[in-house]
């Protein structure tokens, strides 16, 4: 799929959508897929400028607009800046997609845990997404409607003897997920996505994945890919739209069929 693509299924024609950590990786491909289905987007990132300007630059091509705010989601009152900023600038927000998170990718042991790699991963992906969907979702709440989509992982289903602070903080986005549906609904429905192995920079970049990892995986997943990330990004945003009307507090799992987890 190219920046030029025309835009597709209009699910999101007339929305607005706030993507964090949309600068690089699975972010910025939601944010790019949510402009070619229609909507405004609003691009957040934390240091990433150079890349949350090309995603901006992406949207643009893809028939849409949107604005680039930037912050912190480690800090509640960076928080609370960016949602003024977001309001003022849309008016309205219909989607906010918590993407953002540190995955430890420099770590490739349960043994080279430290104090600080533990504090970054709480910080980031279990008090900012609490943060972000706690003040995003009052304001919906407040608005009359919305939709939040956390972004977890499958590492919740088998662990992670590599860096198990991570999958410790993506399994308590489902506690955050399951609390905020049922506080915001039901005018705001809150839910997990949980894409398997991308092919992200950083994930190319690991030295386990570079080594054997790659292989092993591909030949573990029924659908026989391991995915760049505009393949599911589209995935994701559907929890957002109104065929899933019916659905909150959930966790959808897109991982090719590694896991297959149900009853």
């Amino acid at each position: 799929m190219t920046d030029s693509t025309p835009q597709i299924y209009p699910r999101f024609a007339g929305k607005t959508v706030l993507v964090t950590g949309a600068g690089t990786g699975f972010g910025a491909e939601i944010a790019v897929r949510a402009a070619q289905e229609g909507g405004r987007v609003a691009v957040h990132y934390r240091s990433s400028k150079a890349g949350a300007e090309k995603t901006l630059e992406r949207i643009r091509e893809a028939g849409s607009d949107g604005i680039l705010v930037q912050g912190d989601i480690g800090s509640w009152a960076e928080i609370k800046r960016m949602a003024d900023e977001v309001f003022a600038a849309f008016g309205v927000l219909d989607v906010l997609v918590n993407n953002v998170g540190d995955v430890s990718s420099e770590q490739m042991s349960w043994r080279d845990l430290t104090q600080e790699a533990l504090d970054a991963v709480v910080d980031v992906d279990v008090k900012g997404t609490l943060l972000m969907t706690h003040e995003f979702g009052e304001r919906m709440l407040e608005q009359g409607h919305g939709n939040i989509i956390n972004v977890g992982s499958t590492v919740i289903v088998r662990g992670s003897p590599r860096a198990p602070q991570y999958a410790a903080a993506k399994y308590a986005i489902l506690g955050i997920t399951k609390s905020y549906a049922k506080v915001l609904a039901p005018a705001v429905r809150v839910n997990t996505f949980a894409p398997g192995f991308m092919e992200t920079e950083r994930l190319l970049e690991r030295e386990d994945w570079k080594s054997g990892r790659r292989e092993v995986l591909i030949s573990q997943t029924p659908m026989g890919v391991i995915p760049p990330p505009e393949f599911v990004a589209g995935t994701c945003l559907w929890l957002a739209t109104d065929e899933s009307a019916h659905l909150t507090g959930g966790y959808l799992l897109a991982d090719g069929g590694f896991n297959m987890v149900g009853a």
